[in-house]
């Protein structure tokens, strides 16, 4: 009998960036694998990764979009940061990519030289069956040391026909404001 040597494969390795335009269509299929996000337009995802690149991010293996966190600050809200999906591909989850890219993004915008200085603020609607978000954030406002409150945003009705969740909006914050 031979010995069969094994030899460990080698790491992947994450690269964590903004978004292009070209991702747009990477994004959309992501999310499509990514129960339970609601599914919007290939365009709604061009937009995000043309028009808000600098408040989102994408996680990369060996070229493949495999996580990603579209967010946008509101117009009426120059100091708050929406997060609008967090994602994370079915072959890559419970390797705390999404606390990393959360990190990644909340570290580059509100940092002093960043596109969003004045950041102070997180929110994100979360509906109430989606445990995973809500640990998410959760842990996110434990680990910066600030506080988090919920409440009732959207109710089901909003959605209008559909069997669509009630979503509830999550507020993380503030954070001190950075020199």
């Amino acid at each position: 009998m031979t010995a069969r040597v094994l030899t460990p494969a080698p790491t992947r390795q994450i690269v964590l960036r903004m978004p292009a335009r070209r991702d747009g269509a990477a994004l959309h299929d992501l999310i499509a694998h990514c129960p339970p996000l609601d599914l919007n337009s290939r365009y709604a995802y061009l937009l995000q990764c043309d028009h808000y690149a600098d408040t989102c991010v994408v996680a990369e293996v060996d070229g493949r979009i495999v996580g990603a966190i579209t967010a946008y600050v509101p117009p009426t809200k120059p100091d708050t940061l929406f997060v609008w999906q967090v994602a994370v591909d079915p072959t890559m989850q419970g390797q705390r990519l999404a606390s990393q890219m959360l990190d990644n993004l909340i570290d580059r915008c509100l940092s002093a030289s960043g596109s969003h200085p004045a950041i102070r603020t997180v929110e994100a609607t979360i509906s109430p069956s989606n445990i995973a978000s809500r640990k998410l954030f959760t842990s996110f406002a434990t680990r910066y040391g600030v506080e988090i409150a919920a409440g009732l945003h959207f109710a089901a009705s909003d959605f209008g026909k559909g069997d669509h969740e009630e979503e509830w909006l999550y507020r993380i914050g503030p954070w001190p404001v950075r020199s």
